[in-house]
């Protein structure tokens, strides 16, 4: 059969053109793209991508929260090579495993909190996410309580857009296209202090404790009997870099105790030292059953995701036994699992959670605190290596834009036009960059953004905009 794909050197245009022909980009008005044309990135090193046309850029968002060791890395690239060389598949059905599968669980174990000593690998944390529910309500069944089918999970949250994934996320744009969420799952409000607590008068802590409180009335409402488990991020991470107060997680696990329900850590975005832990349920002191993983496993070098099991359902799992009929063609993948070793090697031998807890995370917390003073700038989060600028049109008021404005969508532009990634979040900009970032590395970053703010505040007073 005869290749019809050219690969000859091809300029930006011809890219942007044979992508408009037959690539459906996800989350994507596809007209609209067609019509302005796609960035070519082409090549990467540590956390700079460059254009087709050769521009450098500073990637501030990790490529989508996941190349925490940075581009480029020789360990993780001879790893995938090595393995393709070996053995470049076989899956994981059939009573057969491959030694990376094998040796990467075990890293696992070492590396995640102690009640964690097995797992079930997916492609994504979206597969992961979709495992969750089948797990979850497999346990209750096989405990002989089959009517606890109903997850609990929250307004604004992303689990994943699977079906099941975007069922158990809250947002209301993908539930309002394909008949979302599935049965079964029920949402509460998230613990976003700045639209939820803020005009009530409270402060975080004891917002942080109402927020929490939110899970037990609903509890309530369904019945204990009906509530197998509650999931959530440590840190909302698409929904905009919501950092929940300190007084919220503790709270959330004792009432999750107090009534017998599994709850679950998604850590698809603040796991591999993201928040400067290992995981975030452990910046935030949660004691999760299950906990959803990918992204950062690999730094996004090949797809990879699973759920790391815990011990309470572990046991009953494998004691009970019985067929668990679910699975993935890839599950286990073995170029993926020997990427996934060399990258929390790396992550071990740079010490990158000790760099981010100790070092650049307090650094960017320093930095973004700075820009609190900013005209347009009503509220600044950090964690670890996440921040949020949240964008306002009166300062002394909180008043946010009218959404038809887009704000956070002019800072976006701006900010691609100036040679940085900041991804906007409504009006909430956002950044989540690579480990290995500097405090050099931060400055130079910060210098962008504060001139992207300042080109978006200019074109905020030029239209008017303004208080």
């Amino acid at each position: 059969m005869n290749s019809t794909v050219d690969r000859s050197p091809r300029s930006t245009q011809q890219w942007q053109a044979a992508d408009a022909a037959h690539f459906l980009h996800p989350f994507t008005d596809f007209k609209a793209l067609a019509g302005k044309g796609s960035r070519i990135i082409t090549r990467a090193d540590n956390i700079y991508l460059w254009d087709s046309d050769g521009h450098k850029i500073l990637d501030a968002m990790s490529g989508l929260w996941c190349v925490n060791v940075g581009y480029g890395q020789r360990a993780l690239i001879d790893a995938a090579a090595r393995q393709m060389g070996e053995l470049p598949f076989y899956n994981a059905f059939f009573q057969t495993a491959t030694p990376p599968a094998i040796e990467l669980a075990e890293l696992l174990s070492e590396v995640t909190p102690p009640q964690f000593q097995h797992v079930f690998f997916s492609g994504s944390g979206s597969e992961g996410n979709d495992t969750v529910v089948r797990m979850v309500r497999r346990y209750w069944d096989i405990l002989g309580q089959p009517d606890r089918q109903v997850i609990i999970s929250r307004h604004n949250a992303y689990h994943g857009s699977t079906m099941a994934g975007a069922s158990l996320g809250g947002m209301a744009g993908m539930h309002a296209q394909g008949g979302l969420p599935i049965p079964g799952i029920v949402h509460i409000q998230q613990p976003h202090w700045w639209e939820h607590g803020r005009e009530l008068g409270l402060d975080r802590e004891g917002f942080g404790l109402m927020a929490a409180g939110w899970l037990e009335q609903k509890i309530l409402e369904l019945g204990a009997d009906k509530v197998a488990a509650f999931i959530g991020e440590p840190v909302q991470g698409a929904g905009g870099v919501i950092v929940p107060p300190d007084s919220y997680w503790p709270e959330i696990q004792r009432i999750c105790d107090k009534y017998g329900i599994l709850l679950v850590s998604d850590e698809v975005i603040c796991g591999f030292g993201r928040t400067g832990h290992w995981f975030g349920c452990e910046r935030f002191g949660a004691r999760p059953d299950l906990m959803t993983f990918a992204k950062g496993v690999t730094s996004g070098y090949v797809p990879l995701g699973g759920v790391m099991v815990g011990d309470r359902i572990a046991r009953v799992l494998i004691d009970q036994g019985g067929d668990f009929n679910h699975g993935y063609t890839y599950s286990g993948h073995p170029v993926a699992c020997a990427v996934a070793v060399a990258n929390i090697r790396l992550i071990q031998q740079l010490k990158l959670v000790e760099h981010v807890h100790d070092d650049v995370g307090p650094y960017l917390a320093q930095q973004f605190a700075a820009l609190a003073g900013h005209p347009l700038v009503g509220e600044v989060q950090t964690c670890g290596l996440m921040a949020a600028l949240q964008l306002v049109k009166d300062k002394s008021k909180g008043t946010p834009f009218s959404s038809e404005l887009e704000m956070g969508m002019v800072c976006r532009g701006h900010c691609f036009g100036n040679g940085l990634i900041m991804r906007a979040v409504g009006d909430r900009m956002i950044i989540a960059p690579p480990l290995v970032i500097t405090r050099a590395q931060i400055d130079e970053m910060m210098a962008l953004v504060r001139r992207c703010l300042d080109l978006s505040l200019a074109d905020a007073q030029r239209q008017g905009w303004m208080g």
